[in-house]
């Protein structure tokens, strides 16, 4: 099957406890072959727990196709480490409050950053129940040395009149990276994850509207499950989360959809709950209430335990914008809107 140009690979991320200039090197080496293939090589990303190399490492080669991941850290640990987190270019983290009895002051840890570094907001989250070597950030978080792959799958879904003929894309690209990757020891798996990125074929709204919805109506059908489960079904080796992404201001026609009314923080939830994996770049406004983040914490907490399943919260915030003004968030990957209240 002709995958022709929209072999995208979101990214490749080496998992590693020393993490050291030559991890780029190994790197470059992993993408060689993958790029032999016809594949696009988005980012190359390191994830390490040693928080001290990972910002030595940041230093010297952060750019727009390399980034760094310090996993998951615990309260106590972001608030002696905030500063340092906060003063690199480009350091994501996360923290796990699966089992932790969630007070106020672990939302106001976002209001912090909102209000120091409001731009890190899209390099942090809070996440429940987390699958460790996802490739994806910032919900990575080191486990054991390896490499994992991550793909820009919607791109796939161009000239595809079904969902059956977008799947079939989707398994021969997993097929073709584990043929080329299988032999190196250090390869852990795919994140089969769908990551929209963008407008038209990057889209996932775009695609479902392809096929004949409107994007509300989508919702009250069985289409997105689908998705899902073909993606944990059908991926020859995997790793991560493996799930379906509904970044709200990453995928651009769904932040269309955000601004129209029709993408509530409760239409996300309840998307994440039977097929997604949280609430991902969804805008906050600098006034918000704490408690409401509060509340969209212990709920997202409750779900996941319930139905055992990875779940996390990344909101986003240009650190100006109120509820009902425009944001400003001068990242390429965000699109502006007309902030809501949760």
């Amino acid at each position: 099957m002709d995958l022709n140009a929209n072999k995208i690979i979101r990214t490749i991320c080496y998992f590693t406890d020393n993490p050291t200039p030559k991890t780029f090197a190994l790197l470059d080496k992993i993408g060689e072959p993958l790029l032999a293939a016809g594949y696009e090589i988005q980012t190359k990303r390191v994830c390490s727990s040693s928080i001290k190399k990972i910002k030595e490492l940041d230093l010297k080669f952060t750019d727009e196709s390399h980034c760094f991941a310090v996993g998951t850290l615990d309260v106590e640990e972001v608030r002696a480490q905030l500063d340092g987190l906060l003063a690199t270019k480009d350091v994501s983290f996360n923290i796990d409050l699966t089992q932790k009895r969630i007070e106020q002051a672990d939302a106001q840890i976002l209001f912090e950053i909102i209000e120091r570094e409001p731009r890190k907001t899209a390099n942090f989250a809070y996440v429940f129940n987390n699958e460790p070597q996802t490739p994806f950030f910032p919900s990575a978080s080191y486990q054991r040395d390896g490499f994992s792959i991550g793909l820009q799958p919607t791109d796939l879904s161009e000239d595809c009149q079904t969902l059956d003929e977008w799947l079939s894309k989707l398994k021969s690209a997993w097929d073709e990276i584990f043929e080329i990757c299988k032999k190196d020891g250090g390869f852990l798996g795919i994140d089969s994850s769908i990551a929209p990125l963008f407008r038209e074929k990057g889209s996932l709204v775009n695609f479902i509207k392809r096929l004949g919805f409107d994007f509300s109506q989508s919702v009250t059908t069985d289409t997105y499950l689908k998705v899902t489960n073909f993606i944990k079904g059908y991926n020859p080796k995997p790793v991560g989360l493996c799930g379906l992404m509904f970044p709200c201001l990453e995928d651009f026609e769904l932040a269309d959809e955000y601004e129209k009314g029709n993408f509530s923080i409760e239409r996300n939830v309840y998307l994440a709950l039977h097929s997604g994996l949280g609430i991902d770049t969804y805008p906050i406004g600098i006034d918000e209430r704490p408690e409401m983040v509060l509340g969209v914490l212990n709920l997202v907490q409750g779900l996941s335990n319930k139905y055992k399943k990875p779940l996390s919260v990344r909101f986003v915030s240009d650190g100006r914008a109120k509820v009902g003004e425009n944001s400003d968030f001068k990242i390429s990957y965000l699109r502006d809107v007309v902030v809501k209240a949760l």
